[in-house]
């Protein structure tokens, strides 16, 4: 395959997760939000969402400093001046997918330009009529039908292998920013670590991964921050955790390696990363410190994907 290909392709599908990472990010925000601060602490949740998505310097220079809920939605939902957000992300999909329209199914072609058409006609609805729950369906709604064609229709060829590289790897990254929502929402003081305010902020970042259920179904009982850590970073039956991620990774990159007849740089670094989750546990990561943690979760992806650029997509694979 044309590197050019495999680079529209593994971009397709990063671009379809982030659209939804972004819309999940919204919905944690504003569930957080309905809490009373009664304690006197940092709990500017649309500002944690903007420091999550790393957005905060391109909201500041257009909306100013102050996070303001509706100005932040529109920011991160409709705002074509940042590159990351649902209706940027949606619009990129759809580019990279008419570049490559022949190496794409009718139906995902199709599912992406649904996507874009109505994102086009969303952005005409009277903003005040809209909830975030509204944006964010809309956005798990389409971003669920894009990836389902690609799973039913999509030949399990290299193509596929790069979709699903781009997939695990922006999965990987979103898994670890919503999570960090958390430390960006700071307690009124250290005294309510495992209060209802700190439980039921953990369980925001459940709802918004629609993992709920799931999670009790594994643990049961009482929601902790130590399972929720567990299930969502360690766990490979959940499937956004960052170990499942981390395996798919690594699954499609040995698939790769077997069609080309050779290893790269990227299959190495990858499976660098599996074999770290694989070896750390949950008190370990606590004592790192969770952000931290996360931090280096979000360099090591994003070095990932550079290894890719440089193995795979710019050029001759090596």
């Amino acid at each position: 395959m044309l590197s050019r290909t495999a680079d529209n392709l593994f971009w397709i599908a990063r671009y379809i997760e982030r659209a939804e990472t972004n819309a999940r990010l919204l919905e944690v925000a504003a569930r957080n939000a309905l809490l009373p601060d009664t304690g006197g602490g940092n709990r500017n949740e649309w500002e944690s969402v903007l420091r999550a998505s790393g957005t905060s310097g391109l909201y500041a220079d257009k909306y100013g400093k102050e996070a303001v809920q509706r100005n932040v939605e529109t920011h991160m939902f409709f705002d074509r001046d940042n590159p990351s957000s649902v209706a940027s992300c949606i619009n990129a999909a759809r580019e990279n997918a008419r570049i490559v329209r022949t190496a794409l199914t009718t139906q995902v072609w199709e599912a992406i330009n649904a996507a874009q058409a109505e994102m086009t006609e969303l952005g005409r609805v009277e903003r005040s009529s809209l909830s975030t729950s509204d944006m964010k369906d809309f956005a798990l709604r389409h971003m669920a039908h894009v990836r389902g064609a690609i799973l039913a229709t999509q030949l399990r060829n290299d193509g596929y292998d790069f979709m699903n590289i781009g997939h695990y790897l922006e999965r990987a990254d979103s898994t670890a920013r919503i999570i960090d929502v958390k430390y960006y929402v700071l307690l009124p003081n250290v005294s309510m670590v495992g209060s209802g305010l700190d439980n039921y902020q953990w369980r925001t970042v459940l709802h918004a991964m629609n993992s709920q259920r799931a999670f009790a179904w594994v643990y049961g009982g009482e929601v902790t921050a130590a399972k929720i850590v567990d299930f969502l970073v360690l766990n490979p039956q959940a499937p956004r955790s960052l170990i499942a991620s981390a395996e798919g990774v690594v699954w499609h990159l040995e698939r790769l390696a077997q069609t080309y007849g050779r290893t790269t740089t990227a299959t190495a670094r990858g499976r660098a990363i599996l074999a770290g989750l694989n070896a750390i546990t949950v008190a370990d990561i606590f004592e790192e410190g969770l952000h931290d943690f996360l931090q280096r979760v979000l360099s090591e992806v994003l070095a990932l994907g550079h290894e890719m650029s440089t193995s795979y997509l710019n050029g001759e694979a090596r």
